[in-house]
């Protein structure tokens, strides 16, 4: 029998947004395109599969489907508050692209209402401070688990913690 993974929101929130496509669809929302076609057009999704897509997004309440049409009957797709939550990792995803695979030829560019290229960062809400690994501190609260995985596994090598000496 397999073992269970790590209980993890990320791996929650993969589940959901980490289906090929899914954050594509984001993408397009985020960029003001909320009809379908154009959602397949831009983000070159079979409709079978952008179908099973949009649906879980708004069965999840990330999207909501919005009539535009009543003659035909047509809709449209709007990020819902959680999913409007999601656009800084878009725009962290997209920085971090820019940077390590397209460089100087970045497709689409992120200009703040202050006039300049959007520079994402990461920043404490308390005291303002860019989070960044030195700055962050792990603290598992799944019972059971550690930093380095289930607490019965013995741990080796570097992750294990030194044992207090003993007295006697």
């Amino acid at each position: 029998m397999k073992a269970a993974p790590r209980p993890c929101s990320i791996a929650d929130t993969l589940a959901l947004v980490g289906e090929k496509y899914s954050l594509l669809v984001l993408r397009e929302i985020s960029l003001g395109v909320h009809r379908f076609d154009r959602i397949a057009r831009n983000t070159g999704a079979p409709r079978d599969i952008l179908t099973t897509r949009l649906k879980r997004l708004v069965e999840a309440g990330i999207l909501e489907k919005v009539r535009y049409s009543e003659r035909p009957l047509r809709f449209e797709y709007r990020a819902t508050a959680a999913g409007e939550e999601l656009q800084p990792v878009l725009v962290t995803l997209m920085a971090w692209g820019d940077r390590h695979l397209n460089g100087a030829d970045r497709p689409i560019v992120l200009e703040h209402r202050c006039g300049e290229v959007l520079s994402p960062r990461v920043v404490c809400a308390h005291c303002g401070d860019e989070a960044d690994r030195e700055s962050l501190r792990a603290h598992v609260r799944a019972p059971g688990w550690t930093t380095a995985g289930p607490a019965a596994e013995p741990l080796t090598g570097p992750e294990a913690e030194p044992t207090p000496p003993q007295e006697g």
